[in-house]
């Protein structure tokens, strides 16, 4: 498979009026993520919750780059209280093609077992304009996307006391949404990744 080569990709994409999708899995858990917050002198916060490791809501997402005139979109597949396996990544794979129906698409993500199932490499004989490319190993900082996970895992959800998986599966969906509303915020998570956008080109 290709390594990734997300400058030389755009140039090609934007010719084609393709799309780069960086994509990666996080689970938004029962058991909240905690950090440092405010609180009134002497009083410690408490966050309360019930210990339910098992539980939680996995995410197969992706920020899709598209070359030519630099907008980015935000795809999210939601599995609660479940694992994402070959199937659920060969569905998204199916999402992601039926979104871009026309033009290249470069799909960058990790070397997860699941990312190179012979479900998906089925799909890579079926579609010649897909191409998939692998991010070196334990480098996720070079994948986009794991700022939107951050930022929505570790900040906006972090501290949570939600009990019930419907409502947390709800809450990260909430949050999500609005974070792929914001072009200036996926792009900042492009930008973190030292990854550098190019100017939509001239229409």
């Amino acid at each position: 498979m290709a390594e990734p080569d997300l400058a030389g990709d755009s140039k090609k994409n934007a010719a084609g009026n393709g799309v780069i999708l960086m994509a990666d899995e996080v689970g938004f858990m029962m058991n909240p993520s905690v950090k440092k917050t405010w609180a009134p002198e002497s009083r410690t916060p408490v966050v309360p919750y019930r210990n339910r490791r098992q539980k939680k809501v996995s995410v197969l997402g992706a920020v899709a780059l598209h070359s030519a005139t630099g907008r980015i979109d935000l795809l999210c597949d939601f599995h609660p209280d479940s694992y994402v396996r070959s199937e659920q990544a060969a569905a998204f794979v199916h999402r992601v093609l039926a979104e871009y129906p026309q033009g290249p698409i470069d799909l960058v993500w990790d070397n997860l077992n699941a990312h190179k199932s012979k479900f998906v490499r089925e799909l890579l004989v079926d579609h010649p304009r897909l191409t998939m490319h692998y991010l070196p190993p334990y480098a996720p900082e070079l994948n986009a996307v794991e700022s939107v996970w951050c930022l929505t895992k570790h900040h906006r959800m972090a501290n949570h006391s939600i009990d019930d998986l419907d409502v947390l599966h709800a809450e990260a969906r909430r949050h999500l949404d609005d974070v792929g509303s914001q072009q200036g915020l996926l792009k900042a998570c492009f930008e973190h990744a030292g990854l550098a956008l190019l100017k939509p080109r001239a229409q």
